[in-house]
């Protein structure tokens, strides 16, 4: 399968940010402006941060966040470039859903749908987790998910899952 050529310059994407060890506000900060540093990249918005329980896992609370971003880079070389900042904050993969001292997964690359080993777009369980659709809802309101629907009835229907938004930013 031929990969898919760079995003058009005015496609929306979307990144999600989560932590739960060590100083994660901090993280997140830092995760935001190695982001905005990204070469041909621009980072557009970002939502405020959210305080989650862990989904599927134990451990201390999340903080997560969505950022908005412009980018020209092909969405495996995007990944790469995501994976390569979370090593840069010690990331560590012992298991699924372990804690993480940061977390970050392409979400959206504008309507772009793509499944490969590595990669798939839309991300595929985003459509399951408030820590994902509540920021997502504050930056993109209007935004309609290709096969899943609109991100406020998305949100709704997970009205279960403990969601606390913090002081913005």
């Amino acid at each position: 399968m031929s990969l898919p050529a760079a995003p058009l310059a005015d496609e929306r994407i979307f990144v999600g940010l989560g932590a739960n060890l060590g100083d994660a506000r901090a993280t997140l900060e830092a995760a935001l402006a190695a982001l905005a540093a990204l070469p041909d990249t621009r980072l557009m918005a970002r939502s405020s941060y959210y305080r989650t329980a862990p989904v599927d896992a134990g451990g201390p609370d999340y903080l997560n966040a969505v950022a908005e971003l412009r980018s020209s880079l092909a969405p495996e070389a995007l990944l790469d470039a995501l994976q390569a900042i979370e090593q840069q904050h010690g990331r560590e993969r012992p298991y699924r859903n372990a804690p993480r001292t940061l977390d970050l997964d392409l979400l959206l690359v504008g309507a772009l749908r793509l499944d490969t080993p590595r990669l798939t777009l839309p991300h595929p369980r985003l459509h399951q987790r408030a820590f994902v659709l509540a920021p997502l809802a504050e930056l993109a309101p209007e935004l309609a998910i290709y096969g899943l629907g609109d991100v406020s009835t998305l949100l709704a229907a997970c009205a279960d899952q403990r969601i606390e938004r913090l002081s913005p930013r």
